[in-house]
């Protein structure tokens, strides 16, 4: 029986042919993308799980082991060019102390381990700009056994031991850190990523690819379904049992989608290379990360011929069921409101949470996943029900022929009018969504890169309390930053024990101000001058680092002078320069240089996290517009193409009674553009509605409108989609002969 269904399935020329590579195509381009994403999904754990050694600092991520015990400190946060590099400090104590992984040997006194890339940077980067940071030599490289991503920043340098248990943050360890930490606080490494958010992001990046590519599957799996029905249908006259039908049907998809399948994991293994490079993380990803599991290989190899079988089987079901119902062509039972349930389901889901957003990550993710996954799951549901809906308003209001036929068709089997174009809608529905919510979250952020005067600053600071020096800075440092080509100046902020003055727009309860000179401040016009005459200002609460300009700021006048300044504490130094990265990371050698305890920064180290975050965002966009919106459009001509051939003896009967060409192709241009048109306005509001009640719910953010680039483009899809339509009309006239009416 199988070996005549495969028989059967080429029997029918070219046409048979084309219908077979459609299916084998959509399941290897949708098995491609679903593999993809679950080695991705694998890859961010790999990830978190090769950096827990970082954690080895934290008293809660390591055991007690009877070995020399080993010196470690932690000087995260250090940066070079806004991007996070993990320094680690360590000093044996005895032949036995532990050695983290990616290492042969620990590091010697006045030795370090760089990271590839980092080796790199150290090697092409003049030494005042990086190297310089850290004393001693390179001695070799940091293997991928410690590293988060191919482009991670790691040193680990090797201390004296007495030297190093004096220096703040130090702590002996009898053991690197294995466990998981269970949520990411103060103790999770520096070059890790968050893995429940990333998974959150990949986990949307699946579904809003899989529900076009699983349409597209099933748009393909009914090409000249009517054809085939029919021909089962005489089939069942003679004699075929019901059984041997469904056998026969889901035979020719089955072949096909175990083809793709196959084809899919093909597709799977040439995309790593390219998959790895898309920073979802914010970095790249090493190749052999992106593995599946063998249950996730199973799955998929089984899973996806399993469900093409069943698509084949729930387009043909009429067959089994009735063949003399498919002689009929009876009119389908129409979709009823309650279809409209689960769309409102999931923004009532969406809407509970605004106000309630879960503590953890993990029910953030259940949470928003849930309800955006539900509501796409619910406009396919409601699309049929809304396409019947507005054909039945537009047919009690039209007069005109080719309008009253085209709404009248809709009305009687508006599934067949939505399923051409539902792998459309989605894609609309999620690009709304995603653009809508990284737009506002780009408004809201946008300042955390700073703008063009804060870039161009260093900071170099503490917190009260912990000053970075006791007195007035050393000559020595000064001559060698106004020896940096590019330096503009410098501002010193000093402690103010006495509370001599505050800033009056501070907030309540907010720290003290720090005490600058006015001489100084003018050197730092970004932060902000000093009222007219003054000699002192306090500037708060205790530094300078800001993400826009203060320099129409006036700070107030302290009642101390600039040489009672000089002698108090040192919190923090603002070095201005030209903005070229070698002027800011020259001076950001100098300081970490002359303060190896504190840290230098800049505005961007500032959102050097949150901007990675946002990156995985923007690539979650950039992967979702440019994937759903061609696969939308691969399914809409195929529903179209195939819903012209399904329908070429009664359009060919039409042609024969005397109905112009024309009017035909206007029916069948207004039975795809009537829904396309109006679920797509649907769509659209719901993806603005679930995304701003998302970004309530989450950030408590309200809803920024998309800007011009985004209406473009939603135009410009629409336009492409009724172009597609408008395509398809000249096939009308070659498959609607007399031939078609007299052979059909």
């Amino acid at each position: 029986m199988i070996t005549f269904a495969l028989r059967l399935a080429v029997s029918g020329g070219r046409q048979a042919v084309a219908r077979l590579l459609t299916i084998t195509a959509a399941t290897a381009i949708g098995v491609g993308l679903l593999l993809s994403t679950l080695a991705a999904v694998n890859a961010v754990g790999a990830t978190n799980e090769r950096v827990l050694w970082a954690n080895t600092g934290a008293k809660s991520r390591t055991e007690s082991a009877a070995v020399d015990p080993l010196w470690w400190r932690d000087h995260t946060p250090e940066y070079y060019d806004g991007h996070e590099l993990l320094l680690i400090e360590v000093a044996a104590t005895g032949p036995t102390s532990p050695v983290p992984p990616g290492l042969s040997k620990l590091p010697a006194v006045g030795e370090y381990y760089a990271s590839p890339a980092l080796a790199k940077l150290l090697r092409e980067r003049p030494a005042d700009q990086l190297s310089e940071r850290f004393p001693g030599h390179l001695a070799g490289e940091v293997g991928k056994a410690a590293l988060a991503s191919p482009d991670s920043l790691v040193l680990v340098s090797g201390q004296d031991p007495a030297a190093l248990a004096a220096r703040p943050g130090a702590r002996q360890v009898t053991t690197i850190a294995t466990a998981l930490p269970p949520s990411c606080d103060a103790d999770c490494p520096g070059t890790g990523v968050r893995g429940d958010a990333m998974t959150l992001i990949l986990s949307v990046v699946a579904g809003a690819l899989l529900f076009p590519v699983v349409i597209f599957i099933g748009t393909a799996t009914r090409l000249s379904a009517a054809t085939r029905e029919q021909r089962y249908a005489a089939m069942r006259l003679v004699g075929a049992t019901p059984r041997q039908i469904t056998l026969i049907a889901a035979a020719e998809s089955t072949v096909a989608a175990v083809v793709g399948t196959v084809l899919g994991f093909g597709l799977f293994l040439a995309l790593r290379p390219l998959v790895a490079d898309v920073p979802f993380t914010g970095d790249r990803f090493f190749v052999d990360d992106l593995a599946l599991t063998l249950p996730q290989g199973l799955a998929v190899l089984l899973g996806v011929p399993l469900a093409a079988a069943a698509a084949a089987r729930l387009a043909l079901r009429r067959v089994t069921v009735s063949p003399l119902g498919v002689s009929r062509r009876t009119t389908p039972k129409p979709p009823s409101a309650w279809r409209a349930a689960p769309l409102l389901a999931g923004l009532a889901e969406l809407a509970w949470f605004v106000g309630r957003r879960p503590q953890t990550t993990n029910g953030q993710t259940a949470a928003y996943l849930t309800g955006f996954l539900v509501v796409m799951f619910g406009l396919v549901i409601a699309g049929p029900w809304l396409t019947m809906a507005v054909a039945r308003l537009v047919a009690a209001r039209t007069s005109r022929p080719a309008t009253l036929i085209a709404v009248r068709r809709l009305a009687d089997d508006p599934r067949a009018g939505f399923r051409a174009v539902a792998g459309l809608i989605l894609a609309l529905f999620v690009t709304t969504a995603t653009v809508a919510i990284i737009g506002t979250i780009d408004t809201n952020r946008g300042v955390l890169g700073g703008d063009a005067e804060t870039r161009a600053a260093v900071e170099h600071g503490a917190l009260p309390g912990d000053p970075v020096m006791a007195g007035a800075l050393p000559e020595r440092l000064l001559a060698e930053l106004r020896a940096v080509p590019g330096y503009r100046g410098v501002a010193v902020a000093h402690a103010n024990p006495d509370g001599l003055a505050h800033d009056p727009d501070a907030p309540p309860n907010w720290p003290e101000a720090s005490l600058v000179s006015c001489a100084d401040l003018a050197q730092a016009p970004v932060v902000g001058h000093c009222a007219p005459g003054a000699a002192v200002a306090a500037v708060g609460p205790f530094g300078f680092l800001s993400l826009t300009s203060q320099a129409a700021k006036e700070w107030p006048t302290a009642p101390i002078t600039a040489e009672a300044v000089d002698r108090l504490p040192v919190l923090s130094l603002y070095v201005t320069t030209d903005g070229t990265t070698a002027a800011k990371e020259r001076v950001r050698t100098l300081l970490s240089r002359t303060f190896p305890d504190h840290h230098a920064r800049m505005v961007q180290d500032w959102a050097s996290a949150q901007q990675k975050q946002l990156s995985g965002w923007r690539q979650l966009a950039d992967v979702v517009l440019l994937t759903t919106l061609p696969i939308a459009g691969c399914s809409l001509a195929v529903s179209v193409v195939a819903g012209l051939s399904d329908r070429r003896r009664p359009f060919a009967m039409l042609r024969l009674t005397g109905a112009p060409l024309r009017m035909l192709r206007v029916v069948i241009g207004l039975e795809s553009a009537l829904p396309l048109l109006v679920v797509s306005a649907i769509a659209i509001g719901t993806g603005f509605g679930a995304a701003a009640m998302f970004l309530k719910s989450q950030m408590d953010y309200d809803l920024v409108s998309p800007g011009a680039v985004y209406f473009g483009l939603v135009l410009i899809g629409l336009a492409s989609s009724l172009g597609i339509i408008a395509s398809t009309l000249p096939l009308l006239k070659r498959i609607t002969g007399p031939e078609a009416a007299r052979n059909g």
